[in-house]
This record gives C-alpha cells, structure tokens and sequence, in this order.
C-alpha cells in the first residue's frame, strides 16, 4: 500500500463526520442549527482535501484523474465553508452535497495509483496557473449551483405532493435555493468565460493558435451556451422548477465531462495522458 494512497484514504476519512452530521439530525440526534460540532467537521472536511491536493500540487502541477478529484473536492469544500459562514441557509445543502464529494473522494482513493503525468508545455507559468485555477473555481461554482438546483427541485416536488420527508425539511426553502442557484450560475458563467480566455491565451502561446478542436473546449463551450441560455431564460421568463433544474444539471455534466471526464479517458482507461 502506497503512501499517497494512505494520505488520500485520510483525506477521504475527514470528510465522513460532515457527511453524517445532517443524517444524525435528521434521524433526531444532535441539534439544531450550526453548532460547534458542525463547524468542526466541516473544517475537518475542508481541511484534509484542502491540505492534500497542496501536497499533491506542490512544486509542479499533476495532471492525474486523481489530482483532478481531490483538487475539486478541496474547491468545493473551501467555497461551501465560506457560503456556510455568509449566508443563512447554504449550510442546509450539506446533506445532497457531502456525501457526494465523500464518493468523489472515494474514487479518486481508488485511482490513486493511476498513472500521474506533469503538466507539459511552453506557455508561460502565470498563464497556466490562472488557467487551472480559473477551471477548478468554475467546477467548484457550478457543482454548488447544482447542488442548489437539485435542493429546490426536491423541495418544490414535495410541496406539489404534500410528502414532506426528514431531508426535505432540513433542506433550504425553494426560494432560498433557487437564488442560490442563480448567484452560483451568473458566477459559474462569468467565471468559465475567464476560463475559455485563458485557456485560449495557453494555446496561443503553446501552439500559436487561438481555438483547437478538442472534446475539452467543445463541451466547455456548450456548457457556457446552456448555462447562458437559462440565466435569460431565468432573467426574462423567470423559468424555476424541474426545467431549469434539468438544465442546471445538463450543464453539469458537460462540464464533468469536459474536465475530469476527460481525464478518466485519457489517465484512467486508455493511460494516455492528457495535456491538463
């Protein structure tokens, strides 16, 4: 057993107590609210992907599927710690999505010993550290986005049914969650148009060319089409509910597609390594 799958097994460890911590409340245990103890494992959680995607990313940048899992758990837990501190309801999301990031990291525990190639090219070094770090905050921004989008549609289907259940009710209100969801969205749109200027400045510099062909950029720049369409459809014709939670989620998965999607191709299943 290899040391970093041994560091990557404790960072997915940190994760379990704010993944449970919601289940207990709602199965009646513990208190109400944001305690200590709620603060604590969610630092905890923050704290472990936090510290080994540094490790992982210190002195060069890996382009392994693993790398890419563990840095955008690491994003999404430091943006959802700082959304818990600002607003008065994001926190009610940890139960749709602490437990997803916990099977994002668990995935990545198991790829762990995947093959791991560095970053290769001759752009210059600020252009691709703004580049991977613009792309790992739009990921993060928009699986946040997700996250709210799926909240409000289970919380709007349990009001049509009149079916309320335990994870409903901690849930935040459909209200609550649909701004959250758009805020996360304007942000996610404005964040990946940055991404795609940076990503085409890269290219210009490795290969002198402002747009390459590539199952990367063709499902970014759909992700960007889908994700502006329904911020007007929202803006203009106030589209909520099951529609634009499906877009919301198309979009998602584009860009998992797009990002880490092409990594599991590339590192995991063909073994050829990917250029970020």
């Amino acid at each position: 057993m290899s040391q970093n799958f041994l560091l990557s097994l404790t960072a997915l460890l940190s994760l379990l107590p704010a993944s449970v911590y919601p289940y207990r409340r709602m199965g009646g245990q513990g208190t109400d609210g944001r305690t200590r103890a709620f603060w604590g494992a969610l630092l905890l959680a923050a704290a472990g992907p936090g510290m080994w995607a540094i490790l992982q990313v210190a002195g060069q940048w890996q382009t392994g599927f693993s790398t890419a899992l563990w840095v955008t758990v690491a994003a999404c837990m430091a943006l959802f710690l700082g959304f818990s501190a600002l607003h008065r309801t994001a926190w009610r999301l940890a139960p749709l999505l602490l437990p997803y990031l916990l099977a994002v990291g668990a995935l990545a525990t198991l790829t762990e010993d995947a093959r791991a190639p560095v970053l290769r090219g001759g752009a210059p070094g600020i252009w691709i550290d703004l580049h991977i770090a613009i792309s790992v905050f739009t990921y993060a921004l928009l699986t946040l986005s997700a996250v709210a989008s799926l909240a409000a549609f289970l919380q709007e289907r349990a009001l049509k049914t009149k079916t309320p259940t335990p994870l409903t009710r901690f849930l935040p209100p459909v209200a609550e969650s649909e701004r959250l969801q758009v805020a996360l969205l304007v942000a996610s749109e404005v964040v990946l148009g940055a991404g795609l200027a940076t990503g085409m400045a890269v290219l210009h510099f490795e290969q002198g060319l402002a747009f390459r062909v590539d199952h990367k950029t063709l499902l970014s720049l759909a992700t960007f089409v889908v994700v502006g369409v329904l911020l007007i459809a929202q803006f203009r014709v106030g589209m909520r509910g099951r529609t634009a939670a499906r877009l919301v989620l198309i979009a998602y998965l584009l860009l998992t597609l797009a990002y880490p999607g092409v990594k599991f191709v590339s590192n995991v299943l063909v073994g050829n390594p990917g250029w970020t």
